[in-house]
C-alpha cells in the first residue's frame, strides 16, 4: 500500500510555505501514513533527530566508493553527500537539501511497512524456510531493523543495474539455520546485515562492481570459494554487535574487486 495521496500532498504543500507556517506543522503531532514514516520538514546540514535517522536509512545505499553513511540522526557531510547522489540517481535537483521532492521519491519508492518497493521482509527472513527474526545473536526487532537497512542498500543497487530484478537467495539466518548451511560462525547472515544476490540480467560481476558504491563494507563475489554463483553484500562496519574488526572487506577476484 502506497502513502496516503492526500497526506503526502499536504506533508509537501506544508514544507513549501513561508517559514512560519512550516514551524506551524513542525509542532503538530508527527505525521505517519500508512503504518510508516512522514517527514514534515526540510532537512540540511546541521539537523538532527529520528527524521534525520529515518532519512539516513534510505539513502545509506547512495554512500561514496568503500564509505558508509552513519546511521546516527546527524546530517553532516556524507549524509548530505548521500542525498545528492540519490537525487542525481532519480533526476531531482542535487543540492544535498532533503526536501518536498527528495521526500516525494522516497514515498514512491516505499510501501506501508518502510520497505523499498522492490524488496520485502519476507524475502530477507529466515534463510531456511522458517521465518520470523528470532533465533540470532539479536533481538528480533533489532534484527528486522537490520534487514530494512539491507533492503535499501539493495534498491540503490538495483537502481544502479539500471533498475533490473535483483533475487536475494539468503538473508537472515538463525543460529540453528546458519550451522544447517555450513555458514561462518559469526556470519554477518546472523544480525540481518547480509544478503546473497543474483541477477539474470546483468553478469555477477557487473553486479559485485556496482556495490562498491553503495555501502556495502563486506562484499563477495566470484573467484571467492564458495560465491561463484551468487554475490555476498553486507554491513560490517556498521554492526557492532559482531566479532569483526569493522573494516571494509571485498574479494571477488574473477571481478578485480579487492
Amino acid at each position: 500500500m502506497r502513502v496516503n495521496t492526500l497526506k503526502r500532498a499536504a506533508v509537501a504543500f506544508a514544507l513549501a510555505l513561508p517559514g512560519a507556517a512550516i514551524a506551524t506543522v513542525v509542532a503538530a503531532p508527527p505525521a505517519h501514513a500508512d503504518s510508516c514514516y512522514t517527514w514534515t520538514r526540510n532537512l540540511y546540514q546541521g539537523r538532527s533527530g529520528e527524521d534525520v535517522r529515518q532519512l539516513q536509512i534510505r539513502v545509506a545505499g547512495w554512500a561514496a566508493y568503500r564509505d558508509i553513511v552513519r546511521v546516527d540522526g546527524i546530517y553532516g557531510p556524507e549524509t548530505a553527500a548521500a542525498v545528492r547522489r540519490f537525487q542525481s540517481a532519480y533526476g531531482l535537483q542535487a543540492d544535498g537539501v532533503a526536501g518536498p521532492q527528495t521526500f516525494a521519491k522516497i514515498y514512491d519508492l516505499q510501501d506501508g511497512d518502510c520497505t523499498p518497493k522492490h524488496f520485502s521482509y519476507t524475502e530477507l527472513d529466515n534463510g531456511c524456510g522458517k521465518g520470523g527474526w528470532s533465533g540470532g545473536p539479536l533481538s528480533p526487532t533489532a534484527t528486522r531493523e537490520n534487514a530494512l537497512r539491507t533492503m535499501w542498500k539493495l534498491e540503490a543497487l538495483r537502481r544502479s543495474l539500471g533498475d533490473k530484478p535483483l533475487y536475494v537467495n539468503s538473508a537472515f539466518r538463525s543460529i540453528a539455520c546458519n550451522q544447517q548451511v555450513g555458514g561462518a560462525s559469526d556470519s554477518q547472515h546472523l544480525y540481518g546485515t547480509a544478503a546473497d544476490v543474483i541477477s539474470r540480467s546483468r553478469s555477477l560481476c557487473q553486479v559485485a562492481k556496482s556495490a562498491r558504491n553503495h555501502g556495502f563494507s563486506g562484499l563477495f563475489g566470484p573467484g571467492y570459494p564458495g560465491h561463484d554463483d551468487h554475490v555476498h553484500v553486507d554491513s560490517r562496519r556498521e554492526n557492532n554487535q559482531d566479532r569483526s574488526s569493522n573494516t571494509t572487506t571485498w574479494s571477488a577476484p574473477d571481478c578485480g574487486v579487492s
